[in-house]
């Protein structure tokens, strides 16, 4: 088989598969968490990184609600199977990154990753993000190029693939939605939280020898679950998140 079709026919696997990304990456934390030890052995520096990592996860799904509020019905990751895509998304961050999802994605998993201090830890899973969503890229670009031909493109000539070019900056033809974004991100908002509540449940277990939880951690997971409930029942029960078009 040509490298090309290879390539789509790899991306298109990881792209129906792609939401078991976070199940292979449990084994390399079980690992990482053999040697793992508090900054500085100071629990106090400890929470404090922690934060500064959800801070860069939480810029991630701020990108990621962003890019979705914006879109139109049809495009910006509905599609889970396989690929889709009613219009060509050009405006708003799409303007700048022809993946802004991704970079979103990235970002998200950048703070899980560096939240542990492993250099060959944040390394490999890098290098794993970029292989494995690469031939994903790879496989929705040759679906965007038959699909939409000259206008794909001339779209992807003057747009990066994945870091952002605000030169190329032009508004989003549909206005952000903060209804549309609370419907779409909520469940993600929560698996952040979610995850670095256990994380920080672990790290104190691996270095304290006995079972902690953060009282900081503990209320934000809480919050987190709270929201979390309110809008799936406002989403499957109602119609109040729901946006014309989107």
């Amino acid at each position: 088989m040509p490298l090309r079709e290879e390539l789509e026919r790899q991306g298109a696997f990881f792209f129906r598969w792609r939401s078991y990304w976070p199940i292979i990456t449990v084994v390399l934390f079980l690992i990482a968490f053999k040697n793992y030890r508090y900054p500085g052995n100071s629990h106090l520096m400890d929470r404090i990184l922690e934060l500064v990592c959800f801070s860069i996860s939480l810029s991630g799904l701020a990108l990621r609600a962003y890019a979705t509020s914006c879109a139109p019905r049809g495009t910006s990751g509905r599609n889970t199977k396989q690929q889709a895509a009613s219009c060509l998304n050009t405006t708003g961050l799409y303007s700048v990154t022809r993946h802004p999802l991704y970079l979103a994605n990235f970002l998200i998993w950048t703070g899980i990753f560096i939240s542990m201090r492993s250099f060959w830890l944040s390394l490999v899973s890098v290098l794993a993000y970029w292989i494995y969503y690469e031939r994903i890229m790879f496989a929705e670009e040759e679906f965007l190029r038959r699909e939409f031909g000259d206008v794909f493109l001339k779209w992807a000539e003057k747009t990066p693939v994945f870091f952002p070019n605000f030169k190329n900056w032009k508004p989003s033809e549909l206005h952000f939605s903060w209804r549309n974004a609370l419907r779409r991100e909520y469940s993600g908002f929560f698996a952040i939280i979610a995850v670095f509540t256990l994380l920080d449940l672990v790290e104190d277990l691996v270095v304290e020898r006995r079972l902690l939880l953060d009282p900081l951690w503990a209320i934000l997971f809480i919050f987190g679950l709270v929201v979390y409930l309110v809008l799936m029942t406002l989403k499957k029960k109602t119609n109040l998140l729901t946006v014309s078009g989107r």
